[in-house]
């Protein structure tokens, strides 16, 4: 993610105590075990919580992930192209929601350029 978006959150949702104890939790568990394991690169990885969010219609995640997955190389063009790919796998409906949500990300980024 960038700082910006990191100190957005800390504002808006790890500002209460037991938000801060689940942000404390995600990152151990998360960031400390899962994303530092050998095997997968970071980009990759960041594509695959791009999928598994579409997946699982989690939108907030996915907007989440899809800012760290930009950051990480991969390009809005990919990123389309991989949700698009889902659509046979994961139905219609959910790849929509996840372009709606890609696209008003990827103004924003484009913006804060």
């Amino acid at each position: 993610m960038s700082d910006r978006a990191v100190e957005q959150m800390a504002k808006t949702v790890y500002d209460d105590p037991m938000m801060q104890k689940f942000g404390d939790y995600a990152t151990e568990a998360v960031f400390g075990m899962l994303w530092t394991r050998p095997g997968l690169d970071l980009k990759t990885r960041a594509l695959i919580c791009v999928v598994s969010d579409t997946a699982t219609h989690a939108w907030p995640e996915l907007k989440i992930h899809l800012r760290m997955a930009r950051n990480m190389g991969w390009t809005e063009d990919e990123l389309s192209e991989a949700l698009l790919h889902m659509g046979g796998y994961v139905g219609l409906p959910s790849v929509r929601e996840a372009l709606l949500v890609a696209e008003e990300l990827f103004r924003e980024m484009r913006a804060e350029a």
